[in-house]
């Protein structure tokens, strides 16, 4: 990786801070799929011969479509790290994830995770966010949502924000019934699209003490007002009596990502999706598949995290993209989530885009985790 040059600002008013981090030009290892090789392989084949490359490079990552539980041991232990293979149900399906747990500790504090998106939880750096906090001393789940990795539930790889959202729920429910943990202390983690649902949650489910969120997907529009509660109080009954299974809407099944919109359009369009995706999703036993169907269900008032933080009894912390390039993730939307936060709260400016914390090993992983883990330790 190329050299970095950090610039820290002082603390400002509001308990924000900028981490401005600028990449100098370095020298890459060679990457066939990286998306400027992509670009100039493309421009010398032949249009029915891109046909099979594309082919090629979606079928590629998809190599264990049906979860394999027995990939995994049931415990795993290391001198550093311990967790086992844990699952629990939920909305009809089993979800299944890791569990960590520092040895010799009781009412342990514990952190609820699950990645964004269509990412899974091997391989796609969570498992990383999620080792620096349990050697903090949390004892933390990272498991894998409905439908997608190593848990079950059917159409495979449907996202649905409302789904996947009760699955943290279920998952504060699982928690509670485990020995030695903290059951007032209880803090959730998310990124990109689990970054919006878990503020979500939180303003639902006052159990959650504490909730993070990285580069969150709060929307690309301001939400709407909500002077008297009314709309709050119709997503808090979907969330938890609705029908949540019925589209208003539905985009795919189609590619995540793609390195060609105009012949090979794909769910999330910019080339650092592509490369990050490709590059983390590609690797061996992730699980990942480059292809997914959003669904938007058909509820009285539309998910919009927004609505419910308001309502949050956590503390929050918030780590936002200056320039996201995620549509989804306007960062001017983020950070008037922000604002409707009560205290206390927190908001750290990245550079990085929508993907720099996501690149493992890095300093901007280093200091982002850091800032985490720091902040559940004050407030979890």
């Amino acid at each position: 990786s190329g050299k970095l040059i950090h610039e820290i600002s002082a603390a400002k008013p509001g308990n924000q801070y900028n981490l401005s981090i600028l990449h100098e030009p370095a020298i890459q290892k060679a990457n066939m799929f990286a998306p400027n090789r992509m670009g100039n392989l493309l421009s010398n084949i032949l249009p029915a011969h891109r046909i099979l490359l594309y082919a090629l490079i979606t079928i590629l990552p998809q190599q264990w479509i049906e979860p394999d539980h027995n990939s995994h041991s049931k415990n795993f232990q290391s001198p550093e790290i311990m967790y086992t293979m844990v699952e629990f149900q939920s909305e009809g399906a089993t979800l299944r994830g890791k569990f960590y747990q520092p040895s010799q500790a009781s009412d342990l504090p514990v952190i609820i995770m699950a990645h964004g998106y269509s990412a899974t939880i091997d391989g796609m750096v969570a498992e990383q966010y999620a080792e620096v906090f349990y050697k903090a001393g949390f004892a933390v789940l990272l498991y894998d949502h409905r439908n997608l990795g190593i848990s079950d539930g059917e159409p495979r790889h449907e996202l649905n924000r409302w789904t996947q959202a009760r699955g943290f729920r279920d998952a504060i429910d699982f928690v509670c019934t485990l020995p030695n943990i903290d059951k007032s202390r209880i803090g959730l983690w998310g990124d990109s699209m689990s970054g919006d649902e878990v503020l979500f949650v939180a303003g639902m489910d006052h159990r959650v003490k504490t909730v993070v969120v990285q580069v969150p997907a709060c929307g690309s529009t301001m939400p709407p007002e909500d002077p008297d509660g009314s709309l709050y109080e119709s997503l808090k009954n979907t969330f938890y009596h609705g029908d949540i299974n019925t589209p208003a809407s539905t985009r795919g099944p189609m590619p995540v990502v793609s390195f060609d919109q105009e012949t090979y359009p794909s769910l999330l369009k910019p080339l650092t999706a592509y490369r990050w995706f490709m590059e983390y999703g590609g690797r061996f036993n992730t699980k990942w598949v480059n292809r997914a169907t959003y669904v938007t269900p058909d509820t009285p008032v539309k998910f919009h995290s927004s609505l419910s933080i308001p309502h949050m009894k956590a503390a929050a912390l918030m780590l936002v993209a200056d320039n996201d390039e995620i549509g989804g993730a306007n960062p001017e939307v983020a950070r008037n989530a922000f604002r409707l936060a009560p205290e206390p709260k927190q908001l750290i400016n990245i550079d990085g885009g929508h993907f720099g914390l996501l690149f493992y090993p890095s300093e901007l992983f280093d200091q982002c985790s850091k800032a985490q883990a720091d902040f559940f330790v004050k407030h979890l």
